[in-house]
């Protein structure tokens, strides 16, 4: 029997256990984010529903004309529409996050760039319902405060109306991209940070 084999591949088999365990542990880390994720999809979840449900109640709440309770439920629809889209991918992803294992770089590096992908297509849908709601809100102003929106309007510079829109536009940008930070995108960045350490299968 050659002992020197045998202790060449004893001290092979004790050298690779730490980078097992090691890597073990990296994706028993990438669980963690992964299942904030998945908790915080379920809250943004409800939170549309609720905010959907309050929205259908704005016109009655504040006493439309019959004209503009007409128009607001148009917008209305469109933004149905654009966020029913978005709640489709959104569940479907996170569905199909409980059937993928997390026991691999790979399953981990799968849910990484489908969670980015869903934040881009939140915030998105974000600037859109945000575009929607000011253009609501130009029709509210010239379907019921006509005169005194001409009166306005008369006084200001198209200049200025331009500085108020771009302004409006980037304050809605900033929020936007803050409230995706802050909700997802600091648990996506630890995600990241365990699959680049992890080594490639």
């Amino acid at each position: 029997m050659n002992f020197d084999n045998l202790k060449n591949e004893w001290s092979e088999e004790n050298s690779s256990e730490p980078n097992i365990s090691a890597d073990m542990l990296k994706i028993k880390q990438a669980r963690t984010p992964i299942d904030i994720i998945r908790r915080k999809m379920k809250h943004e979840f409800n939170y549309q529903i609720v905010a959907l449900v309050i929205l259908a109640i704005i016109p009655y709440y504040f006493g439309f004309s019959a004209s503009t309770k007409q128009v607001y439920f148009v917008f209305y629809a469109i933004t149905c529409g654009f966020t029913a889209y978005y709640f489709f991918k959104f569940y479907r992803f996170y569905k199909n996050s409980y059937d993928m294992g997390t026991d691999s770089r790979k399953s981990i590096l799968w849910f990484y760039y489908e969670m980015k992908l869903n934040i881009e297509l939140y915030k998105a849908l974000t600037y859109i319902i945000a575009f929607i709601g000011v253009a609501f809100f130009a029709m509210y102003l010239f379907l019921e405060k006509t005169s005194t929106y001409t009166k306005i309007l008369s006084h200001l510079s198209p200049i200025y109306l331009i500085l108020n829109c771009f302004i409006s536009i980037l304050i809605i940008g900033v929020i936007t991209e803050l409230w995706a930070w802050y909700y997802y995108g600091k648990y996506l960045k630890r995600l990241k940070k365990v699959v680049d350490e992890l080594d490639f299968e």
